[in-house]
């Protein structure tokens, strides 16, 4: 099945049409007529070969949501013309402990990336997987997610990854009513764990190196505002956080945030995959303070998220581009400039 895409062929290259091909669909496939596909920054790590790995050609993408335009015999939870989604992964083992209590994104034997991952299906011309850059994909039925009617398509589309991971670890924690919950760094991520928190009814403070980011964030949701450069306020606020979501993409200093935990309180990683630059003993002993990190979700909590979002009217802040300026998109994505997703329309293939 020929498949019209954007490519890049090594680490230094744009990214430029490409045609491919996907595999004819098995009884239990779904085939999805891509509608939308969000931009994240994993993409550009991975087409950029900055985690090293990459196998090229890389097709990116892995927000992806369309509509269902065939299934195999054997599917019964998706039909033509329903909209559905498909996020990070599209398949793992299915056997061990973590498939089998729905946490996939935890497989023990390793899940296979919706792009970039090595292709134990086959039925394509390459041994990599290729992702929502296209205009269809076909996808076993266990990974395919319900998308609920009242969620803008285009708007959902980040929540398949972006969405995802601000919500397990507010949901794994128990993050909800009389808690203090803080939010670090305002991107992607971080606009969404604003949005979560603040819909299980948790007491939000944005934490920003940024002022100029405070009046946005509380349009987000954010109840206060701590600007983490101003020693005076993060000393006041020592010792008075529940739960922190750390969003900083980079290794970075943890100590001036685990003292803003109270005793037993935990702060989350989800940005940086790289060494912190300083980890201090005393910040945890001293309080039972605990760090941790989270990657995104398993296929039943993606979709009770998806559905959390449709009760709360809960959607990501997007930026709409036509595929043909994605290489723009990718370089306003590493220096900040979007707010707080871009998203391609791909009806512009």
């Amino acid at each position: 099945m020929k498949v019209n895409g954007y490519a890049t062929q090594t680490a230094t290259d744009k990214l430029t049409p490409f045609s491919f091909e996907r595999r004819t669909p098995r009884p239990d496939d779904v085939v999805i007529d891509i509608l939308y596909c969000g931009v994240c920054h994993s993409d550009i790590h991975t087409a950029r070969n900055e985690w090293g790995g990459t196998m090229y050609p890389c097709v990116p993408g892995h927000e992806i949501v369309g509509r269902v335009s065939q299934v195999g015999d054997n599917v019964s939870q998706h039909k033509a013309g329903d909209m559905v989604g498909v996020g990070c992964l599209v398949d793992s083992c299915r056997t061990c402990s973590a498939c089998n209590e729905g946490l996939e994104q935890y497989c023990e034997k390793g899940w296979t990336g919706t792009y970039n991952g090595v292709d134990k299906i086959g039925g394509t011309e390459f041994k990599q997987t290729l992702g929502g850059y296209s205009n269809f994909i076909t996808v076993d039925q266990r990974y395919v997610l319900r998308l609920p009617e009242n969620l803008n398509p285009a708007a959902a589309a980040p929540l398949l990854c972006a969405g995802i991971t601000a919500y397990s670890p507010l949901k794994h924690w128990k993050v909800g009513q009389g808690q203090k919950v803080g939010i670090i760094g305002l991107g992607g991520l971080g606009h969404m764990g604003i949005k979560f928190a603040h819909a299980m009814g948790a007491m939000v403070v944005m934490i920003t190196t940024s002022p100029d980011k405070g009046k946005d964030a509380q349009r987000l949701g954010a109840d206060e505002i701590l600007i983490s450069k101003d020693k005076s306020a993060m000393k006041a606020a020592m010792s008075s956080f529940d739960f922190l979501f750390n969003t900083i993409p980079v290794g970075h200093d943890t100590e001036p945030y685990m003292k803003l935990l109270k005793r037993d309180s935990t702060m989350v990683l989800v940005g940086s995959v790289e060494p912190l630059t300083k980890v201090n003993g005393v910040d945890f002993i001293f309080q039972r303070r605990n760090m941790a990190g989270s990657l995104i979700g398993g296929l039943p909590e993606t979709q009770e998220m998806l559905d959390f979002c449709s009760e709360h009217a809960i959607e990501c802040d997007i930026e709409l581009i036509d595929i043909k300026d994605i290489n723009t998109a990718y370089d306003r994505t590493v220096s900040g400039d979007v707010k707080y997703r871009f998203v391609i329309d791909m009806a512009t293939l």
